[in-house]
This record gives structure tokens, C-alpha cells and sequence, in this order.
């Protein structure tokens, strides 16, 4: 059995074969440089390239690396979310494995946690090899969150970050479907701080957050932390009200006055009525956000399947018994 770990890497992996051996290697020199007992979690959310191969092979080499195979893909922050959940380290890093996140800012946030933050964040000050609309959507993206939300979302900050053992045993009992990790991360509290970086370009491959994903992932922060979507209706709705009160006298004084025929025919009510129609039928889409979100907690499905482990001790493993019985299925599990 291998020696308790004092710190638990949680790496999501997706189609991300080229990164897999540099983000081994730099994840050693690092780790090994701070002199005490680490392990690497590689969560492979259902690859389609080389990815698990790669994995299976590293974790047969060095007893540190450790893969969990989930049976499909779920997701970016289902895969952190289990990944958490093995995880057994005394503090718990989370980063992506497209190594735009530089390991070596580890360092700085063991020097942190050791000086007693529960709660380490890399904030980002630059974004290299980015496009303009991904860097103007995603700085708009943190603001409009920090300023509807009632927790203190630290702005430019993804999930790359290094969390105390007790905010990843309260991380542990929040099991929604609908996740936004740096959000819950922010809601449990505790002394944080940040630590600010150059993010850099991705080193291979593809991201994973195209447009229809980013646009997903803001609705599942801004329903899961605000119901500012919800409250903005009853002003809207109370701004329509006055103007049609205001163009009552307004019409009846324009049609005696003047001669105009500019409020006779059907054409300026199918405009009213259009636009009123595109309100109802939008503050439907924010309602049916937060149904939708309501109906698929009441299902208690589990958040991901294990299809098999690889690297784990069978004492570790029955660590995570309890929890993968009432909130994952394991299908098969494998030394």
C-alpha cells in the first residue's frame, strides 16, 4: 500500500492524448521538488483518442498515477467532481490537463495553503493565443456573474485551484447535477486567496468549451447561484405595464387631435403584440431553467458511472464505497 498523500492532483482528461506525457512530466518536477507524497487522479471522461491508453500505461509505471474511466462522457465538472471524490490528500489542486494552467504555480499555492488559506485560486491576468470574442465573453461572462450572485465569485478564475481537506469533504456532500465547481468552491467559505498568472496557449489539441458549451455552462452558474433571472421579471413586467397605461391617453388624445392615420389598422398592435409575446416567451425559457434544474435533482440519478479504476489500492478504494453507492455506480473496478 502506498504512503497516505499529502496532495491529491484532480486532472480531467477529454481527447487529450498529446498533453497526457508533458503534463506527467511537468507534473514530477514539480510535485517531487516539494518532497512529500502526491498522487495524480486522471479522470477520462469517456476519450475517444489515445487518452485512456496513455493513462493505463502511466499508472502501471508509477503506483502515484491513478485513472478513473468513466462508461460515457459527462462532462467537465462531473469529471472534477469524481476526481474529488478519490481523492484522498490532505489538500486537493484541481487542473486541466491542456496545460494552459502551468503546474508550477503549485508552488505558490502550497505556500499559501501552508500559511493557512483553505482556499488557493489562480487568477488570470493574461489569456495567450485566444480569440477576441473568447477573451470579451469570458471577461463579461465573471462580471455579470459577481455582480447577480449574492456569493463572492472571484472574477477570471477557472477551477484551477488548490482546496483544504475540509473544503473538499463539504464539496463532497454538495451533490447537484447542474455543477459550476469555482461557484460551490466560493459558497463553502473559509479563508482564500488568490495568486495570479499568465494563462497560456493550450499546448495541443482542441478546446473543450466551444460556444454551445460556454452558453450552457453560464446558465447552469447563473441558475445554480442567482435568482436574479427570476426577480428581473416583476420589473419588466411593471415597466410594460406603465407604458401601456402611458399610451392609452396617448393614443386617444393622437387619434382626436390630429388627422394622421398613424394609429389606425392592425399593424401597430401585431408589433405590441410580437414584442410582448418575445418577453413572455423568454422569461418561459428562464423559468423552464429552473424547473428543468428542479427536475433533474428529483431524479437522483447518479452523477457519473466508473466504468474501471486503474492505480488504486483496494484500501483506498473501499474509502469511497459509501459515497459511489449513493451517488455514482461503479460498473467495474481493477487494480
Amino acid at each position: 500500500m502506498t504512503s497516505h498523500p499529502r496532495y491529491s492532483i484532480v486532472a480531467p482528461i477529454f481527447n487529450e492524448e498529446g498533453n497526457i506525457p508533458l503534463l506527467y512530466d511537468r507534473m514530477c518536477r514539480v510535485m517531487d521538488g516539494l518532497g512529500e507524497p502526491w498522487e495524480m487522479i486522471c479522470v477520462n471522461d469517456g476519450s475517444r483518442d489515445r487518452s485512456a491508453e496513455l493513462l493505463d500505461e502511466l499508472a502501471a509505471r508509477d503506483s502515484r498515477i491513478k485513472a478513473i474511466h468513466f462508461a460515457r462522457n459527462f462532462g467537465h465538472q462531473i469529471a472534477v467532481t469524481a476526481g474529488i471524490d478519490y481523492a484522498l490528500g490532505d489538500a486537493v489542486i484541481l487542473i486541466d490537463a491542456d496545460l494552459q494552467d502551468p503546474p508550477e504555480l503549485i508552488v505558490d499555492m502550497v505556500e499559501r495553503w501552508k500559511a493557512g488559506y483553505e482556499v488557493v485560486y489562480a487568477t488570470r491576468e493574461r489569456r495567450e493565443g485566444e480569440t477576441w470574442f473568447k477573451i470579451f465573453t469570458a471577461h463579461m461572462f465573471y462580471r455579470v456573474i459577481h455582480a447577480i450572485t449574492d456569493v463572492h465569485i472571484p472574477v477570471d478564475t477557472g477551477d484551477f485551484r488548490l482546496m483544504d481537506r475540509r473544503v473538499v469533504d463539504v464539496l463532497k456532500s454538495m451533490r447537484e447535477h447542474s455543477r459550476f465547481i469555482r461557484g460551490m468552491t466560493s459558497w463553502v467559505g473559509f479563508r482564500q486567496i488568490g495568486v495570479s498568472y499568465v494563462r497560456d496557449q493550450r499546448h495541443s489539441g482542441e478546446t473543450k468549451y466551444p460556444l454551445r458549451k460556454m452558453i450552457r455552462f453560464a446558465l447552469d452558474a447563473i441558475t445554480g447561484f442567482s435568482f436574479w433571472p427570476l426577480q428581473i421579471m416583476i420589473y419588466v413586467a411593471l415597466l410594460l405595464g406603465v407604458l401601456a397605461l402611458l399610451a392609452i391617453p396617448f393614443v386617444t388624445i393622437m387619434r382626436v387631435a390630429t388627422d394622421t392615420l398613424w394609429f389606425e389598422g392592425q399593424a401597430t398592435t401585431i408589433i405590441l403584440l410580437l414584442l410582448l409575446s418575445s418577453f413572455q416567451l423568454f422569461f418561459l425559457f428562464v423559468l423552464g431553467q429552473y424547473v428543468a434544474r428542479t427536475y433533474d435533482e428529483t431524479r437522483n440519478r447518479p452523477l457519473y458511472v466508473v466504468a474501471r479504476t486503474e492505480g488504486f489500492d483496494s484500501q483506498d478504494t473501499d474509502k469511497h464505497l459509501p459515497l459511489l453507492t449513493e451517488e455514482a455506480f461503479e460498473v467495474e473496478s481493477g487494480d
